[in-house]
């Protein structure tokens, strides 16, 4: 079971830059949304989110 993790910053977003994009996964839900316009986002179900997360580091693996 996933728990809400609330927005947090992605890893690959600068700290000092406004240039950001946020997360918030939840057990049925993930979210992402740009910081500098926080009234609109995506959200795709977790299951479809981790499945496309996993996808990209095994093409960075190869």
């Amino acid at each position: 079971m996933i728990r809400d993790t609330g927005w947090f910053k992605s890893s690959y977003s600068a700290g000092a830059s406004d240039n950001c994009v946020e997360v918030r996964v939840t057990e049925c839900t993930t979210s992402v949304r740009d910081t500098k316009n926080r009234s609109s986002r995506l959200d795709v179900p977790t299951a479809a989110w981790l499945a496309f997360i996993a996808a990209e580091l095994r093409g960075f693996e190869t």
